[in-house]
């Protein structure tokens, strides 16, 4: 058993933290003493280990957010089975979204060094949303947008190209990392300009890097949530 500072000191927060996890239901209920003091089990202890390591790595873009407060709600139910299979879920779509990450920085680079893909294979628009991991319809705004034009063939139809894929890979990214539709469309007017002022073409005054740092920050912080979530697991299976 623990009282508020010593498991406060056991996970490195403020007591106050404590109480406002318990408050907020990120973990159970804590019962008290005769005179009202908090006497805290190892089950908390364990509630709150969660908490600080799902909460560790700031995770902004989709909903990254909201899954990791869902694995910590169920903890605090001690609900912990359905909180090891939302971690599952949670790491697998990190995952997912790191890949994204990687090839949007792939295809950056082969745009700043003006290294076309060439490729006579065609896809449609459901095809590349699947690709993306997106709807149809965000695509769609995309194009409506006018941040890429798709070729159409003889029957009317649209055919997007491997070329088509690469750019769509990166504003996804790009829409990720919370750039404005205006700030993505001035970068893809003027990426092919001779040494592009990046900084001034994303008109982002608070991030001093250049277009490929922004994607490798945005794999290193999807890489530090990857490791969280795993760490996550491995309490899961500590405590079974």
């Amino acid at each position: 058993m623990y009282n508020t500072a010593e498991i406060a000191a056991m996970v490195g927060v403020h007591p106050n933290t404590v109480r406002i996890y318990e408050k907020w239901g990120f973990i159970s209920h804590v019962p008290r003493k005769a005179n009202g003091y908090r006497i805290y089990s190892d089950d908390h202890l364990f509630q709150l280990k969660i908490a600080r390591t799902l909460f560790r790595c700031e995770i902004v873009q989709g909903d990254f957010r909201k899954r990791a407060r869902a694995i910590v709600y169920a903890c605090g139910k001690e609900d912990y089975a359905n909180a090891e299979k939302l971690t599952k879920n949670y790491l697998i779509n990190l995952e997912r979204e790191y890949v994204h990450a990687l090839s949007a920085t792939d295809v950056v680079e082969k745009w700043l060094r003006k290294l076309p893909t060439v490729s006579t294979r065609t896809y449609s628009r459901k095809e590349v949303a699947l690709l993306l991991d997106a709807t149809s319809e965000t695509v769609r705004n995309w194009e409506r947008n006018g941040l890429i034009t798709v070729p159409r063939m003889d029957n009317g139809d649209r055919a997007y190209g491997e070329r088509e894929l690469e750019q769509l890979r990166v504003i996804r990214s790009l829409r990720s990392a919370h750039y404005s539709i205006n700030a993505i469309s001035r970068l893809l007017k003027q990426i092919h300009q001779p040494r592009p002022d990046v900084f001034t073409i994303l008109n982002t005054p608070t991030d001093e890097e250049d277009i490929v740092s922004i994607t490798d920050q945005l794999g290193k912080s999807l890489l530090e949530a990857i490791a969280d979530a795993r760490t996550t697991l491995a309490l899961f299976h500590e405590k079974t």
